[in-house]
């Protein structure tokens, strides 16, 4: 169920909304108190389960969307009606960047694990980025780097041996973060991530345990041997 909060309150760190990604998020960073004196639509928060679809693709744009915690798989299906993982989005990142463009959305995003989400939408941003060149400066950074990300995700993800792309993918998760501790996927969507079968993902990350390069800290949360995670990325 859907909790509203104001745009001001979000941004001024009301409501609960002290540590939420939306205020802290560079996004939303230059805008004046006075920004919001025109806007008079909430901010939606969301929790959202495992599975739950944010939405899907061809979906009317109307909403744009930050993760305060979690994760959110961006999926296109095949014309064999297989799936494809494109894009893991989590905390601070700007999802449906798309609805600027007045377009439906271009893949369903679907909650790959426990996700806070604040939906707001996308009019207003469209109306504080005319007049606001710090805004309309982020969007193009966010877009931008979620360009980046894609590129990524297609040539680091996409090529090599199983081996080297669950590697891989190991690494990205736990980048930029002071653990090396990380959770797991379902063995189905690492596949769909790295395209992989299921079985082939199961046999790699097997392997990967009797190896000592994931050992378990607690239930289906795992310490990553990165040197030697790296070693096996970079062959």
């Amino acid at each position: 169920m859907a909790k509203p909060v104001t745009l001001r309150e979000a941004w001024a760190g009301e409501a609960d909304c002290r540590n939420c990604a939306l205020r802290t998020s560079a996004l939303f960073a230059g805008l004046e108190s006075t920004d919001f004196d025109l806007i008079h639509e909430p901010i939606d928060q969301y929790d959202l389960k495992p599975g739950t679809t944010l939405y899907k693709t061809g979906d009317l744009g109307d909403y744009m969307y930050t993760i305060r915690s979690g994760a959110i798989k961006l999926v296109q299906y095949l014309p064999d009606g297989s799936q494809r993982i494109v894009r893991i989005v989590r905390s601070s990142d700007v999802l449906g960047l798309e609805a600027l463009l007045e377009e439906g959305y271009h893949h369903d995003a679907v909650a790959l694990q426990r996700a806070e989400v604040c939906r707001f939408p996308s009019r207003v941003v469209r109306s504080l980025s005319r007049d606001n060149p710090k805004l309309h400066k982020e969007l193009m950074s966010r877009w931008q780097r979620a360009l980046t990300e894609a590129d990524a995700w297609l040539t680091e993800l996409s090529t090599g041996s199983a081996r080297q792309r669950v590697a891989r993918l190991l690494l990205r998760l736990v980048r930029d973060r002071e653990s090396s501790e990380c959770e797991l996927f379902s063995r189905e969507d690492m596949g769909a991530m790295l395209g992989i079968t299921t079985e082939t993902a199961s046999r790699t990350i097997a392997s990967f345990k009797r190896e000592s390069l994931l050992v378990e800290s607690r239930p289906n949360s795992f310490l990553l041997d990165i040197p030697n995670l790296r070693r096996i990325a970079e062959d």
